[in-house]
């Protein structure tokens, strides 16, 4: 298998950070929710995950993990859940990309499928929900200036920028001239219109995870706490209620047997999405009266998003197998955002 990684590279700049000796032994690479590269590997007596953008780069691919790494190097001491840092290689000039290495987590992701322990329980699975929700009660509690990340985003005015910054990203898939546009996808004025209308006055700003739910952790395997929370490339400085709107746009609903979520097998004992609301309430001090609105725009912001590599694939730059099952999750997501408008 083609690992990504020039492993001789690799070796030679840990030899200069003081990060082992000797060869870089039983290198594989990790399957992810996402198109980044991910290789496991042992050298001395350590083991080390390394984490790099994907081979044909992105604008902001460096960028991005660059942030990822200062992210997760700030989280270092706090109660949040993460892999824990090693080192990282801003330049792009080692690997060809920026990368870090991060420590090992013991733990499993539930959408791949549950181990005995936590299918053979439903109060384990419920465990396991509001675990999750502690995650991001803990991530919104942290005094981002005090971890070195005052400037780590913009703040000011992040409600307010939403819903142009998002309607801006889905009127820019029209240079897919194959794209059919936005009429596929049910009611995106009338989002837009409410989230103008409903955004709540003020907010405090706190860190953001991004893209929370249960394919974005792992558990431990002989509980139902959280092991780490991964996959950062989104985050930054905002109102922290976004990632709670986010799981809550992402959640199965009951009696929705057509609705797309992200969901694990069996789904017995989770919580309710008003069981996971009352349970960050209850260990936050922040206003949760809007958190409707949190998923609306949760719904509307991974809509666009997701729609972006329907568009590509209508263009032949992405499989259309993929982009036609994203396009299915915009419409739930947005047939969800309309439902909660009413």
């Amino acid at each position: 298998m083609d690992l990504g990684v020039d492993l001789a590279a690799l070796a030679a700049w840990m030899d200069r950070r003081g990060l082992g000796r000797g060869p870089i032994e039983d290198a594989v690479r990790l399957g992810g929710g996402t198109q980044n590269i991910l290789v496991r590997f042992r050298r001395d007596d350590a083991t080390y995950v390394l984490r790099r953008p994907p081979p044909q780069l992105r604008a902001n691919s460096n960028e991005t993990m660059r942030r990822e790494a200062r992210m997760l190097a700030a989280l270092a001491g706090t109660d949040v859940p993460h892999p824990r840092l090693i080192a990282a290689c801003p330049e792009e000039d080692v690997l060809g990309a920026s990368f870090y290495l991060m420590q090992p987590i013991d733990g499993f992701n539930p959408t791949t499928g549950l181990p005995p322990l936590h299918a053979g329980s439903p109060d384990v699975r419920r465990r396991m929900g509001f675990a999750l929700v502690e995650g991001i009660a803990a991530l919104g509690a942290l005094d981002h200036r005090a971890l070195g990340l005052a400037d780590f985003g913009k703040p000011d005015n992040f409600l307010e920028r939403q819903t142009a910054r998002w309607a801006a990203q889905l009127a820019s898939y029209a240079e897919f001239a194959e794209w059919p546009g936005p009429a596929g996808i049910p009611g995106v004025d009338k989002v837009a219109a409410y989230l103008d209308r409903w955004r709540p006055a003020t907010f405090e700003p706190g860190i953001i995870h991004g893209d929370y739910h249960l394919a974005n952790v792992l558990y431990r395997p002989d509980s139902g706490e959280l092991a780490a929370i991964v996959d950062w490339e989104l985050t930054t400085i905002g109102d922290p209620l976004l990632d709670l709107g986010w799981l809550l746009a992402t959640w199965p609903r009951e009696n929705r047997a057509n609705e797309i979520g992200v969901a694990v097998q069996p789904w017995t004992g989770f919580p309710t999405a008003d069981e996971l609301v009352a349970h960050y309430a209850a260990r936050s001090r922040r206003d949760l009266s809007a958190i409707q609105w949190y998923g609306v725009l949760a719904c509307y912001k991974l809509g666009i998003i997701l729609e972006g590599t329907h568009a590509r694939a209508c263009a032949g730059r992405a499989p259309k197998e993929t982009g036609d099952k994203l396009h299915a999750h915009t419409v739930s997501l947005f047939e969800r955002a309309l439902d909660w408008i009413g």
